[in-house]
């Protein structure tokens, strides 16, 4: 006969582990991996990132090979240097407690796309903390974050605005908008601060 096993906090226990897990493959992946992540390589995408991801800032370079048939950026690719990060920053530094996807997301092409290309995110702990307390309280939020695609003379050249879903887990109930401070306009790319590390290109 197989002995018994324990019962009782083994779902809390592997989910624990998981989220280790997938903290560790991100911390990782900037060096391994995410430089020769197919949309990325393609589209000439690189990532810089703080250790503690409370900010990342994308970049798109001028190539031959990018370019679409009036010679300028591909939009598409535009728009990836933008997909992940907010999603991925939320999920990190919410913890294992939540759960996070991206609902929907639009895109406002300003201008054409020329030279290198480079867009910034930013999260405070103030603005997780907002976020956290509201998907406790309410069980599940949207939150609504901007980010602006810049080129070499500071010029916008896109604007996209990102809805996320986050859910406290175990949690139910209506979503509720949530607008974190800081999240009002979309700003301009400032200029690099601080110390991060290159991730591909």
């Amino acid at each position: 006969m197989r002995p018994p096993q324990a019962t009782g906090g083994g779902g809390e226990e592997k989910s624990a582990r998981r989220a280790r897990r997938r903290a560790g493959i991100w911390r990782h992946l900037p060096r391994a991996l995410v430089g020769l992540y197919p949309p990325f390589l393609g589209a000439g995408i690189s990532v810089r990132a703080d250790a503690d991801l409370s900010v990342v800032e994308s970049r798109l370079k001028w190539r031959w090979w990018n370019r679409n048939y009036v010679g300028t950026h591909f939009g598409g690719s535009i728009y990836a240097m933008t997909d992940p990060f907010y999603m991925v920053m939320l999920i990190e530094r919410l913890g294992a407690g939540f759960t996070v996807w991206l609902a929907e997301a639009s895109i406002r092409y300003v201008k054409p796309g020329r030279g290198s290309l480079r867009a910034r995110f930013e999260l405070s702990a103030e603005q997780i903390a907002d976020i956290a307390a509201r998907a406790a309280e309410h069980g599940r939020v949207h939150v609504e974050l901007p980010v602006s695609v810049v080129d070499e003379q500071g010029e916008c050249v896109a604007e996209v605005r990102q809805r996320l879903s986050v859910r406290a887990k175990g949690a139910s109930g209506r979503f509720v908008r949530s607008n974190p401070a800081g999240a009002g306009k979309p700003a301009a790319a400032a200029p690099e601060q601080g110390r991060r590390e290159q991730v591909g290109g």
